[in-house]
């Protein structure tokens, strides 16, 4: 039986890469916001995204994944 993933376990996956200097490391070493995807999508199956002036849209599949495009 394996384990739900907690926010500690996500964001310290081996397979994220923490390594480097400056900035970014500094970032890496305070927990990122975690988020419920239902929380997000607010029982609806897109949201848009501003990021630097691009809007991006998450979306649910029916195989409950999420897809991000700009």
């Amino acid at each position: 039986m394996s384990a739900t993933p907690n926010a500690f376990t996500v964001l310290n996956h081996p397979s994220l890469d923490h390594a480097g200097g400056g900035r970014a490391a500094a970032e890496a070493a305070r927990p990122a916001a975690l988020f419920e995807s239902a929380e997000l999508l607010k029982g609806g199956k897109a949201v848009g995204i501003l990021h630097n002036g691009s809007l991006y849209r998450l979306q649910a599949t029916k195989l409950g994944k999420l897809i991000l495009t700009k």
